[in-house]
């Protein structure tokens, strides 16, 4: 009898084979039931209490996951797969997740009662995936872009499944305006760019009712003017913008000035004064209206500003700087002493300072090429504004896609019940074990409009049955589910909409993600604290030697 060998550590844990795949399995369907409440119309929301006592209350895949601390290794992968939905579409984070449960549920039977090879079962999902995005982009509708009406009808469909959809019209208006404003060309490529994260900023401001919401066209942030004397309210304003401090310089270190004579004091005074003043002079130069630093302003330097007529903002953030840059045209410029006619922003028609509940906002509008805005969003609460934020960033994502690639398929369950039955007429040509696999996933794909039946309270048997006969009609592709009344509708009349690329990524994802799942047979876990620790110990050992060298 050959002699047992300890290869692994006594309080390592290992799970391999099937039971493995199965506790995978089991983990990913947990994920996807936890949300699986939150898809469509009619979704329930969810209240999160995270560890510092603070509450959040969503119907967003990827906000609940994200607030959510998993253990098994599986279920931290199904968490994962809503944060690069989200990154990548902006929406359809619940969707995804809820079919790569569905997928992995569908694959659990040729596991556990046929003993399939997962090799197998992985082969015939990855072809259903490549007959089902060739079949999706057949049957993809064309968006003219420059229909504002079209634009709206998608993003409304997608703001229909969110908190802020009793709202529809204000919201869809708030987001579609906001991508207008913030789009440009790529001369290169001649595609749109959309960057509303960075130029595009929420500001939410409790009180007030959401009807009260709009998108400007420019820029604000909070912040007050520096001196009370300084002008609120600035027609035309020719606008400085800084990145450096009208201050004098502060030494890094400390540092001690040794005075013998009594004038001496008085010199190093002078200096600072001489040098704060001829800052000012160069800035007053160009005759700015509106001079905005990311930095401090004296109170010597905001004397000359006063006298000079210039309205001064210190200490503003560097995002909020750069979208001034855009929406005036201003340079932001590092040294004052090298200023230009050319680095003064004339963009904007209006400066204005205003105070809204308790705060001072500074306001510059009525740009005349603003490719930056705020978004002012009023609500009764900071959970309610939280919320809205949350579906406006998805909506604006909705619309971002729409105008990078203006194609769309029709929703309520249409889609992936038109797939289902497209992948179950092409499995009668596939012969063996691979065939019961491709089938599977025609099956798990009917798990969205089941879901949206469900979360309407209807009856799920009948009209899943009903769905599918007719989709034995090729007339009938854009025949689903009215997630508010809970039946059976051309989608098409109801106009639900959305776009090609959110269903293709839910798509790939979902699957991939289930045939990545489905291949680990072995589980190795339960590194020792003491060897966790050797390499610190060496690494500190090694630093202190070259230290010594």
């Amino acid at each position: 009898m050959p002699q047992q060998v300890l290869v692994l550590q006594s309080n390592t844990k290992r799970e391999h084979g099937r039971k493995a795949q199965l506790n995978n399995i089991s983990a990913g369907k947990s994920v996807a039931d936890l949300i699986r409440s939150t898809l469509g119309p009619r979704s329930m929301l969810k209240m999160i209490l995270d560890p510092m006592g603070g509450t959040q209350i969503t119907n967003d895949g990827n906000a609940i996951l994200r607030e959510i601390d998993v253990v098994h290794p599986a279920a931290k992968h199904m968490v994962e797969l809503a944060r690069a939905q989200d990154e990548e579409c902006g929406d359809g984070t619940t969707s995804v997740i809820i079919l790569a449960g569905e997928m992995l549920d569908a694959a659990q039977p040729f596991l556990e009662h046929q003993q399939t090879h997962p090799v197998k079962v992985v082969k015939g999902y990855m072809q259903a995936l490549d007959d089902a995005v060739n079949f999706m982009e057949s049957v993809a509708t064309q968006v003219d872009i420059k229909n504002d009406d079209e634009v709206c009808k998608v993003v409304t469909s997608c703001l229909g499944t969110k908190f802020v959809g009793r709202y529809g019209q204000l919201a869809t208006r708030l987001a579609v305006d906001a991508v207008k404003c913030v789009q440009r060309i790529d001369p290169v490529s001649g595609r749109y760019e959309v960057d509303f994260k960075r130029y595009a900023k929420v500001e939410k401001i409790p009180g007030g009712h959401i009807n009260e919401s709009r998108v400007l066209n420019g820029v604000m942030f909070n912040k007050d003017i520096t001196h009370q004397k300084m002008r609120r309210l600035i027609k035309n304003p020719r606008v400085m913008l800084l990145d450096c401090p009208l201050e004098y310089k502060k030494a890094e270190s400390m540092l001690n000035v040794e005075i013998i004579n009594d004038t001496d004091w008085e010199k190093l005074m002078e200096m600072e004064e001489k040098w704060i003043q001829d800052v000012c002079e160069s800035i007053i130069r160009v005759k700015p209206d509106v001079v905005i630093t990311e930095k401090g302003i004296s109170d010597l330097a905001q004397h000359y500003f006063v006298k000079a007529g210039i309205t001064a903002i210190r200490r503003l953030r560097k995002t909020d700087n750069n979208r001034v840059a855009r929406a005036t045209g201003a340079t932001i410029v590092h040294r004052p002493d090298e200023v230009k006619e050319s680095d003064i922003g004339t963009g904007a028609g209006l400066f204005q300072v205003q105070k809204i509940g308790d705060e001072y906002f500074s306001f510059l509008v009525d740009c005349k090429e603003a490719k930056a805005c705020s978004i002012i969003l009023r609500g009764a609460s900071k959970d309610t504004l939280n919320e809205i934020e949350r579906n406006l960033q998805d909506a604006m994502n909705v619309g971002r896609n729409i105008l990078v690639e203006p194609k769309v398929v029709y929703g309520g369950g249409s889609i992936e019940m038109a797939v289902s039955q497209h992948l179950m007429e092409k499995s009668k040509s596939i012969h063996g074990i691979q065939q019961k696999s491709y089938q599977a996933v025609a099956h798990a794909l009917e798990v969205i409009p089941r879901t949206l039946i469900q979360n309407c309270g209807g009856a799920a048997i009948k009209l899943l049955t009903e769905l599918r006969s007719k989709h034995t009609d090729k007339k009938n592709l854009t025949w689903g589910v009215d997630g508010i009344e809970g039946a059976i509708v051309d989608v098409k009349e109801i106009g639900v909409m959305e776009p090609l690329s959110v269903k293709l990524q839910t798509l790939k994802t979902s699957i991939e993600a289930a045939c990545v799942l489905i291949r680990i047979d072995d589980i190795v876990s339960g590194v020792s604290v003491g060897d966790d620790d050797k390499p610190k110990k060496a690494q500190q050992q090694d630093a202190d030697d070259e230290g010594m060298d």
